[in-house]
């Protein structure tokens, strides 16, 4: 990953700034989005691959989610799930019809990308 938001989380993570929170769904479902092809185009398979194996390898995995049923979109219940029982500080997502609706959810804040970038930034 070179440039923008994403990139900047990416680094951030790398550098231990933060803890990813992934859980089965999670990583299901950043697999299905990386093999969407305006996305391969972006992220070549092989480093899709990478990606995921590091997020299975580096984050911390979440076990049993709660049942949640809050988001406007059924889909992404999982994530505010894995937010509670992660106790997250932050959940980054760029659904702006969804998700960041909520703004929160018990005591995570829903941010975007660019958000969660100044913030890691603003803590370097």
């Amino acid at each position: 990953m070179s440039a923008g938001n994403p990139a900047a989380i990416y680094n951030a993570w790398e550098q231990g700034k933060f803890t990813l929170l992934t859980c089965t769904e999670h990583l299901d479902e950043l697999r299905a989005t990386l093999q969407k092809p305006r996305v391969a185009d972006l992220i070549k398979p092989y480093k899709a691959g990478r990606l995921v194996n590091q997020i299975k390898k580096l984050a911390e995995e979440v076990g049993e989610l709660p049942r949640v049923k809050r988001s406007p979109d059924a889909g992404d219940n999982f994530l505010l799930a894995l937010a509670e029982a992660g106790k997250a500080d932050y959940l980054v997502t760029g659904d702006k019809s969804g998700l960041l609706v909520l703004a929160n959810h018990k005591s995570t804040r829903i941010v975007t990308a660019r958000e969660f970038a100044a913030l890691v930034k603003a803590d370097a």
